[in-house]
């Protein structure tokens, strides 16, 4: 059984289980593969918790708040992964790229496997882009700022991202768009960000928060999803994977 840790956001964790089911099309029931998925929506603020292991703080008091933020988010992560390991889940997805942040140490104090899907979307992208090449990051500031990609994919890409201002103008503000659910404001706030990543040439463009596929692909249909030639969609590859490790 799949376990799924929602709830960041909600819309997020819907996109996933619904690709999970997409990818299943055609099949009985019986045949689809067994989930829970907890839409754990109480967990503190990811973005607000970043900065403890950045190298960003400059006192011991700040270091202390940013440190208790962190483990809140922590604790909050554990409760739910906990939950899903006693309820027999063979493995956990997290649906959320900027809660990779808190992965090694998620990962330390749970029994069952945690797939990471930044490392997957790494996997995915060796395959179908050449080494060096320019890929596009379309993610939350807290993403950039931790560098859950930057680690994984500094050695054999060069990852971009778009300007400081069309972070903040078009990428936040579509990420804002979709959490309160308006989608077709969202697909028009982060056309500027994408059109500029293109303009640099970008092979690829990671949608590295999983509230952009629905920005971008929510009027399209599913094949146009996985057809598309430019977008790495983390969602997707990850429920891939998700369902190769469940036939193991």
């Amino acid at each position: 059984m799949i376990g799924i840790l929602g709830g960041m956001g909600t819309q997020a964790g819907l996109d996933f289980c619904n690709k999970l089911a997409i990818l299943n099309r055609g099949k009985i029931d019986q045949e689809y593969p067994l989930f829970i998925l907890y839409n754990k929506s109480n967990i503190p603020g990811r973005p607000e918790s970043i900065g403890v292991q950045t190298g960003n703080l400059s006192n011991k008091s700040s270091n202390n708040t940013s440190k208790k933020k962190y483990n809140l988010v922590l604790k909050s992560l554990l409760q739910g992964c906990k939950l899903l390991e006693r309820n027999k889940c063979k493995f956990i997805v997290i649906p959320c790229n900027t809660a990779h942040y808190w992965f090694d140490d998620l990962q330390k104090k749970i029994n069952i496997p945690i797939i990471n899907m930044p490392k997957e979307v790494f996997k995915f992208t060796k395959k179908n882009c050449k080494k060096n090449s320019k890929v596009g990051l379309l993610a939350t500031e807290g993403t950039l700022k931790t560098g859950v990609y930057n680690k994984i994919f500094d050695k054999s890409y060069k990852l971009t991202q778009p300007s400081q201002n069309l972070q903040k103008k078009s990428v936040n503000k579509s990420i804002k768009f979709v959490k309160m659910g308006n989608v077709k404001a969202a697909a028009k706030a982060i056309k500027p960000a994408i059109n500029e990543l293109v303009k640099m040439k970008c092979k690829k463009i990671i949608l590295g928060c999983t509230e952009l596929p629905i920005a971008i692909f929510a009027f399209k249909s599913f094949s146009n999803v996985k057809s598309s030639k430019i977008f790495l969609d983390p969602n997707l590859i990850l429920a891939n994977s998700a369902m190769a490790k469940h036939k193991k």
